[in-house]
This record gives structure tokens, sequence and C-alpha cells, in this order.
């Protein structure tokens, strides 16, 4: 692309948010003026030339054919509407079929970032079929929740479907970020015959521990949001370029069936069978195709891959970057890889027998941080580094001791330290449990965590000496707490930060523990009052190397708002330090660790063209204080850009804003409340979603409420609204 050529950057609503926003616009490109690919009517068929002149020559040998709308047929009736792009010649040169299954919108939401990446594949052999999940998008019947056995099993039809077709060779594999990683490890524990392999990105093996639910037995903020943001999707409605007249029925269908899903969701407090159902940690031998999982350290679900290498025994690869929610060529913080060159070496190995050479390579690949200052950077400091397997023999447990204030190789006597119930804020300088990954590197910092120091002088603080030489950390940290609190139910957060000489202290990794779950997610017990308890709090996984001269921190508080909500009551903490261990996954240096091979430079494909007729904001976050009533009051802004898909002509525009406080004296003071908008129009067609969720607590119960209004035309067509008011059960 010349200097001289016209540029669009593509920024969607929202793209800095979690999972649902993440893929409705996850990718961003400076693509040229005029690159868009024409297409037809809907359920027609066109041809664009992607040769050796596209993406600086990255692009395939082979034409693409672009299906727009394909009807998939269920056993029960239901068709699936997906999108299809594959070779021209696909029919007389059968190709292996790529399956992404999320219920984003293949039309709209998604099309963008679709285009660049399976144009590229297509262009190298492969189909790509993007299939709207039952009752979203264009596709029939109802979206009731997240991960449902009837989504599965329309998984499992889908697959069978594409190997049968002629323009395929019976081989299948599937990939996703995020939900699509969800599906990707779900459908694949369901063993359809087709699939070979799947990528699975930003997803989790663990629906309980590790999704934007709980964390550590905690509530976690994102899952009100996340929460928000679901029955918005479940209210949008299909195409009516697509389906015809009888999208008003549909969209009316649609809108009675919606759940207050989120509500349920908080009904289930513990890890019961409803969280065991669609987690692949409950049997990993379930799964026998190869697997890829693929994650940031940024990101939030990072914990299931070293999980996954661990427990699969089919063939699998890991790689870890520095990313957030987003994919390894697209989104911040960098450096960003020339993933797709990576991901076709994988499909081209297990779905066309071409030997790339990348299953000789090590199985687990991971981006050594250098510097945790990196988040006023585009790019982290660090390399790439590999083990050869997972678990690492070269991962050694380094213990060090929380004495009185220190961080020290041997314990000392142990000595009651007291933390009292003075601050709800702490947590200001958390970020997001799960940060989004804007299209612009950099750009999701306002996610992403602060300076700790406001923090760190209201928690308990211990600090190692500075470090004679560099310390390399792998793995999941931990810490191993003698502690005893004053109500029977409460949470204690644990930090590792690393403190620069001059005092600057930033966090590598975290973990939550509600402390009634010391021993089971499944079966939390109150705690007694005074008593002294030892609890194990493990931290995210992370990969880190300190400098000589820096000092480990760690840092223990009774709140961590607003990553996550609050325990009932104020609890005041004792922690017996000499007796306190923080445990350390230490990498240990080899003078012969080979050289990873090196990745390219990221590059996405071309796309068929989106406008934007007006800017989004820029993503905000800031914080505001009542000196009067001590309220620390936070409000978060996003979207409110307005786009047209040049393909299909639909002008789409979103905008999302949320606001949460809590004094610092009340736990039960917490409350959040957001509210979204998204307008779909296309010549005389002209539709409006507009939901609002609001959550408050009592020491006794969840207050959640929710509504859902949608317009036609600025006419009410439906509304619903709940409150539903949930016991807490010892959280």
């Amino acid at each position: 692309m010349s200097e001289s050529e016209d540029k669009v950057r593509i920024c969607l609503p929202g793209v800095t948010r979690r999972k649902f926003v993440q893929a409705l616009g996850s990718t961003a490109a400076l693509v040229p003026a005029g690159a868009s690919l024409a297409t037809t009517a809907p359920d027609s068929t066109s041809h664009g030339a992607f040769g050796a002149t596209c993406a600086a020559g990255r692009m395939g040998p082979r034409r693409i054919r672009q299906i727009e709308t394909v009807w998939i047929p269920m056993s029960d009736g239901v068709q699936i509407a997906a999108r299809i792009l594959l070779p021209d010649d696909a029919e007389t040169r059968p190709v292996p079929a790529i399956l992404e299954y999320i219920p984003y919108r293949r039309r709209d939401g998604t099309r963008i970032g679709d285009d660049e990446h399976y144009f590229y594949f297509a262009s190298h052999g492969y189909a790509c079929v993007r299939p709207d999940i039952r009752g979203s998008g264009d596709s029939e019947g109802i979206l009731k929740d997240e991960y449902l056995k009837q989504e599965q099993d329309d998984g499992l039809e889908i697959i069978a479907w594409i190997a049968r077709q002629s323009w395929c060779t019976g081989k299948v594999g599937m990939t996703g970020i995020s939900w699509g990683g969800f599906s990707a490890l779900q459908v694949a524990a369901r063993r359809p015959p087709a699939l070979h392999a799947i990528i699975t990105a930003c997803s989790t093996d663990d629906r309980y521990t590790d999704d934007a639910h709980y964390l550590g037995g905690t509530i976690v903020q994102d899952m009100f949001v996340w929460g928000s943001d679901f029955y918005t999707l479940q209210a949008f409605p299909p195409d009516p370029a697509i389906v015809g007249e009888r999208w008003r029925d549909m969209w009316r269908q649609r809108c009675e069936a919606i759940d207050f899903s989120v509500a349920n969701w908080v009904r289930h407090q513990t890890r019961d069978a409803f969280w065991k159902h669609a987690s692949v940690d409950e049997n990993y031998q379930d799964i026998v195709c190869p697997v890829y999982a693929v994650g940031g350290w940024a990101d939030g679900y990072t914990n299931s891959i070293p999980r996954l290498m661990q427990h699969l025994t089919t063939p699998r690869k890991a790689l870890i970057g520095p990313w957030s929610h987003t994919w390894p060529n697209a989104g911040g913080p960098g450096p960003l890889i020339d993933y797709l060159d990576e991901a076709r070496r994988w499909w081209d190995h297990w779905l066309k027998g071409i030997d790339t050479g990348i299953m000789d390579e090590p199985m687990y690949r991971v981006w050594m941080q250098e510097d945790a200052a990196h988040r006023e950077t585009i790019d982290v400091p660090g390399r790439w580094i590999t083990e050869q397997t997972w678990p690492s023999a070269h991962i050694r447990p380094q213990i060090w001791h929380l004495n009185d204030g220190s961080l020290d190789p041997e314990s000392r006597e142990a000595t009651p330290l007291v933390l009292a119930p003075d601050h709800q804020t702490v947590g200001i300088t958390a970020g997001h449990w799960c940060p989004g990954g804007s299209g612009v590197p950099g750009e999701s910092r306002v996610e992403l965590p602060l300076e700790q120091q406001f923090d760190d002088g209201r928690s308990l603080l211990f600090d190692s000496a500075p470090l004679s030489e560099r310390i390399e950390i792998l793995g999941f940290p931990a810490v191993e707490l003698d502690l005893a609190v004053d109500q029977p139910v409460a949470l204690v957060a644990v930090r590792l930060d690393e403190v620069h000489p001059g005092g600057t202290s930033r966090r590598m990794t975290y973990g939550v523990l509600n402390l009634t779950h010391r021993d089971s997610h499944e079966h939390p017990t109150p705690l007694e009052p005074g008593k002294r308890y030892r609890v194990r709090v493990e931290l995210k996984n992370s990969g880190f190397a300190l400098k000589a001269g820096s000092r480990i921190r760690v840092a223990l508080s009774t709140s961590y708002w607003p990553l996550v909500w609050p325990s009932p009551r104020p609890v005041t903490l004792t922690l017996w330090s000499g007796s306190s261990t923080l445990i350390l996954p230490v990498r240990t240096a080899r003078p012969a660790a080979p050289t990873p091979r090196p990745f390219g430079t990221a590059f996405v494909a071309p796309n068929s063209g989106l406008t934007v007729l007006k800017a989004n904001v820029t993503p905000t976050k800031s914080f505001s204080w009542d000196v009067g009533t001590a309220t620390l009051t936070t409000r978060s802004r996003d979207g409110g850009g307005v786009r047209r898909f040049d393909a299909i002509g639909t002008i789409v525009s979103g905008e999302w804003q949320e606001i949460s406080s809590i004094r610092d004296d009340d736990p039960t003071s917490a409350h959040l409340s957001s509210r979204q908008s998204h307008e779909f129009r296309r010549g005389d067609w002209q539709v409006r979603i507009e939901t609002t969720i609001e959550v408050s607590i009592t020491a006794e119960n969840y207050i959640l409420k929710g509504t859902v209004n949608t317009f036609h035309h600025d006419k009410p067509f439906f509304t619903r609204s709940w409150n539903e008011t949930i016991p807490r059960e010892l959280s």
C-alpha cells in the first residue's frame, strides 16, 4: 500500500470491551480506498480476484467465491444461515473447511473481521463457513443462553453438512476467539468424525473459574456488563433482505423469548452442574482432535492454556503473547505477529497433510514480558521463549516468606498483622478482568491495570530486598496465607507487583479468593470468626522477567472493587507473617535454549469494505471522589460511531455507558448501572435496541434490574423489564 493511498481506520463501537463487543468489531486495519469487494444481491454469489497484489503479496493464488447466505437444515426443521468464502474452483478441486460458530451476526457484526481472516484462508485453498448460531443473526429458532446442549447438537449437524458438500474434502477444522473458542472446545469434546483439528483463542476449559462470571468464588463485575450485552444480542433482529417479510415475526419471537440470563448466572453461585456443563475440564479425554490454544497475558482467559497443555493427550500446541482479548495480528498490546501464516501452517498440517514443520516445534511458546511499565507503551518489552513440553522440567518452585513487612527467602517468627476494614475502594488501579483488544495497538490501555501505589498504600505489603539477579516467572504463582477474619464471609485479594528502583509499582499478576471457597468451589463453608485458617490463593498464569535491582511485592486486601463485588460486611483480616508464603514458578536459565522460529510481520487480509460515517468517541474511564461521603464513582464510555458495511449497505451504530460507585466504608453501597443502544438501518428499514442493567446489593441479597426496549422506525416494538432479588450464598 503506497503512502499516497487514501486510508480508512476501522474503529467499531465497543472494541475495547469484553467478548460481545469484541466479537462485533475485533479487528482493525488500514485499507486502501477502493479495495472493497463488491457483492451482489443476497443469496447469490460474487467473485473477486485475490492474488499476489493483495496484502503485500501474502494472499494465495486461488480466486475466491463468496456465498452471502446458504441455509443449513437442522434435524428439527430449523434453518441455520451461514456465509461461505471458498476458492472459485472448489467444486472441481475440493478443499478442507474451517468453521467459526458464534452468535455475533455474520452479515454485519463480524463481517469485516471474518473477511480479514477468511479471504486469506480461502485464497490458500480453504472453504470458510460462518453460520449464525440458532436464534442469532438470520438463523431461525431461539437463542436462550450460552453454550447449551442444543448449540452443540447444531454444531455437530453443521460439521456433518459441511463434510458432505461437493466442494469439501470431508475434513473440517474449527476456530474462534472467545465464544468461538469455547465452541471449538465444546464441539470437539463431542467428537464429530469430520472434525480434524481446532484453534481455540481466548477461551476456557472451566466455565465457573475462568469466564466472565466468577473469580475465586467472587462475582466479577464483567458478569453484569456481559449479561447486558447478552440480552441485547438476543434482541437483535434478522435482516429482512435475507429472511423476507417474516423478519418482524422472527424478531418478536426472539424478543418474547428473552430470558434475564444474568439473573440465572447469579443464582448459580457455586460450581454446580450448571457450570460443569460444557466445561471440558470435566473430562479432558473427551477431546481427541489436535488443539492449538492461543491467548494473551492481558486477556482474562489465559489460565486455561497451561491446563489444556497439561491434561490433553491429543497433539497440541500453545501460544501466549502480550495481547488482550484479541487476535494476535489485530490488537494491542503488541508486538503483533503474522498469526494468519501461523494458523495456515496448523491447518495445512492437519487438514491437508502438508509437513509444515509446525509439530516439530516446541509445544509451549510465550512472550516473556520484561517490564510491567508497558502499560503506557504500544509494545511490551520482552522476547519469545519456548518450552518443549508443558508442564516444563525447567520450572521450579521458589519459596518466599511473608515476614513482618518484608518478603524474604527465610522465615522469621510468626507475627499477627492486622488489616482494618477501612477501604472498600482498594482496586481502583485494577483495570478490567478481561481487557478488550482495540484494533489500534495500545488503545486498550484504559482497561489495563494502572500504577499500583494508590492501592498499595491501603494494603498489607511485603517487599523483598532489591533482587541481585534477574528472575523469570512462568506459570501460576500462589500464596499460602495463615489468617483469620472477623466475619463468616470474606474475600482476600492478592497482587504480585514489581517495584522499580524509583518506587513505581506495577502489577504482574493477581488472584482473588472468596474464603468460604477455601476448600471447594462446589461446597463452600462459612468461616468461623477469629479462627485461624491456612488457605492457598492461586494467582493468574503469568510470564514475567524481573530485573536485578527490582523488588517483589505481595499486596493483600479484603476488597478489589470494581473488578469483583465485595463481601457482605467490612472485614478485619489478621495475617500471621512468618508462616505465610509466596510460591513463585521460576524458570531456570538454560545456556543452550533453542531460539524460536521467528514470526512474520502482522497483517490482515483485504475486506469487503466499511465506511466510517461518524467516528467513535475515544474510549474513556474516569474516577471521581466525593469527599463528604467518601464515595468513589467510576464512569466509562465507548462507541458512538456510525459505519456502513459497503457490501450490503447496512448502516450500524452503537454506544455504551457504565457508571459504578461504592462508599469506602460500606460494601453494601456497591452499585452499577449500564446502558447501551444499537441501531440498524438500510433504505426504509430502521430498528433500534436499547437496554439497561442496574445492580445493587444488601448484606443478604443481589438485586438486579434490567430493561429491553426495541423500536421500529422509532415506534415502540417490544419492551420488557426485570426486577430480581437473589439471595447471597456465602458470597
